[in-house]
């Protein structure tokens, strides 16, 4: 990214996240910092594959073996790993390899909780993309094996690991657009998630996405990362949401929704609002955090401030001349810059790093276990057409 105004060094950010994670304490000493970690994908669909080309960037950094139940699947994912790696349609299997030091779990929804339990029982460390674990059984299940464990764990919310949203989050903190009056979030696609089937009975194996069975749709694989933000900035979670949703675009006999809205209140007051449709892609992704100073908004890549007042300037650091007029994108408001690498490589690299120097990760159980709780709360909302309030809300709560 070229280096415009209101910079300031991504070192900054870098800073910000080493010192936000913690040490952690009797964790797995891996064998020394320089040594080769080795990898295994478990579920090698279009996301466990896609990070495959992450991982072969990253130095000291090997894709050992790859387990997916479709062998075509399976046959895409040994080409993207680019190695050695050896297949396995057993996941089981694949964690009895003891050359393999961690797991990266991005099959279904549904499967996430056993398969990461299975894998920290095998000694591995774990990568579990998100939303970390489907329903409250698996979600605390999941919990209690990862504090039962000296391994680490790592939820895939991969924004959490963007320098360039560390650095807005602690923009935030430190009062850059004033007292937080709402969150505005989108997601909005045009197109289909169903996948061709080359045989009837696979059709729910391949279109897992569709059956609420196996997934939580829009609000699991899209506004979770969303949700997860908003946790983070305000240091809540939420205490009730309402919402609604439907299929009411692809009728295919899909069951869960092809658009959905949401707005979750949080015990300081502030209102986040989630729409995800699959009919109209306007402004594709992004994040609107309003408050009474100015209004801050995110793309996956790019953030702009827009100061309240309708102020087109604002003065400066700008190529080392004090006092410069910072520049104004129209329609988006003064650019923040960061140096940042793209966040899906950015959160494996902390994950590798977590694991080398035995820290915690930025996104770990717990920031992890909380947005899978606020995703069932949404859910629930939405396919129950009533205002889910945590505290009487199946006797879960939010972890500390």
């Amino acid at each position: 990214m070229k280096r415009r105004d209101f910079i300031i060094k991504g070192a900054i950010a870098s800073a910000a996240v080493t010192t936000s994670a913690a040490a952690m304490t009797n964790v797995f000493d891996f064998k020394h910092a320089n040594d080769t970690l080795n990898i295994g994908i478990i579920g090698t669909g279009d996301r466990g594959t896609g990070l495959s080309a992450n991982i072969n960037s990253i130095k000291n950094f090997n894709i050992l073996g790859c387990c997916d139940t479709l062998p075509f699947r399976l046959e895409n994912g040994l080409k993207a790993a680019k190695g050695t790696a050896k297949g396995y349609t057993d996941y089981r299997k694949l964690l009895d390899i003891k050359d393999i030091d961690a797991i990266l779990v991005s099959t279904p929804f549904s499967t996430h909780s056993k398969i990461a339990m299975d894998a920290l029982d095998a000694g591995k460390h774990v990568y579990c993309e998100k939303t970390m674990a489907k329903g409250f059984g698996g979600i605390q299940d999941l919990v209690n094996k990862v504090d039962q464990s000296n391994h680490v764990f790592q939820t895939g919310h991969q924004y959490h690991s963007s320098r360039l949203y560390t650095h807005v989050v602690d923009l935030i903190k430190a009062g850059k657009i004033g007292k937080i009056s709402a969150f505005e979030c989108q997601w909005n696609r045009h197109g289909n998630w169903r996948r061709p089937v080359p045989s009837p009975e696979l059709e729910k194996q391949i279109n897992w996405r569709m059956y609420r069975e196996f997934s939580g749709g829009l609000v699991a694989e899209l506004c979770s990362h969303q949700i997860d933000f908003a946790n983070w900035v305000l240091g809540e979670t939420p205490n009730q949401v309402m919402g609604t949703g439907g299929v009411d675009y692809y009728k295919d006999g899909r069951e869960t929704y092809d658009n959905i809205h949401l707005i979750y209140n949080y015990p300081s007051g502030v209102k986040a609002k989630f729409t995800c449709l699959t009919s109209n892609a306007k402004d594709g992704y992004q994040i609107k955090v309003m408050g009474d100073k100015g209004t801050i908004i995110l793309s996956y890549t790019k953030a702009w401030f827009f100061p309240e007042g309708g102020k087109k300037k604002e003065l400066g650091i700008v190529d080392g001349v004090s006092g410069a007029t910072v520049k104004w994108e129209k329609g988006l408001g003064i650019p923040i810059t960061v140096d940042h690498k793209e966040p899906s490589l950015q959160a494996l690299i902390d994950f590798k790093d977590s694991i080398t120097n035995n820290s915690k990760p930025i996104s770990d159980i717990k920031t992890g276990a909380n947005t899978a709780i606020c995703v069932q709360m949404g859910l629930e909302a939405m396919y129950t057409n009533s205002i889910i309030k945590q505290d009487e809300f199946k006797g879960f709560k939010f972890y500390e």
